[in-house]
């Protein structure tokens, strides 16, 4: 389930990127695409309470110090990347007031 999340998640972002670029409302794909990054942490957080239930240890010890890095580093460019279409909006002057541009 977490790769389905962490997938949407990924095309929701660029969806979003794309929107802002062609100067149409990316606001529903910016809150789509960090919904499903948390989502995807969500996921992987029941995976892993599922691995602690049936005490598999060994995929613990094997997968979470990666999966840790990698989490935090996904989850935050997940964020400046959706984040990154208001802030340009702010640099060039332009309060982004119900996704339309003045």
């Amino acid at each position: 389930m977490w790769l389905l999340f962490g997938l949407i998640a990924i095309v929701a972002t660029f969806i979003n990127l794309y929107m802002y670029t062609t100067g149409k409302d990316y606001k529903l794909a910016m809150a789509m695409g960090l919904s499903f990054t948390a989502l995807t942490l969500c996921s992987e957080y029941s995976l892993v309470s599922n691995w602690v239930k049936v005490e598999d240890w060994s995929a613990l010890e094997d997968v979470v110090p990666g999966m840790e890095r990698a989490l935090w580093f996904l989850t935050i460019v997940s964020i400046l990347l959706n984040i990154a279409p208001i802030f340009l909006q702010l640099k060039k002057g332009v309060k982004p007031i119900n996704g339309k541009q003045n």
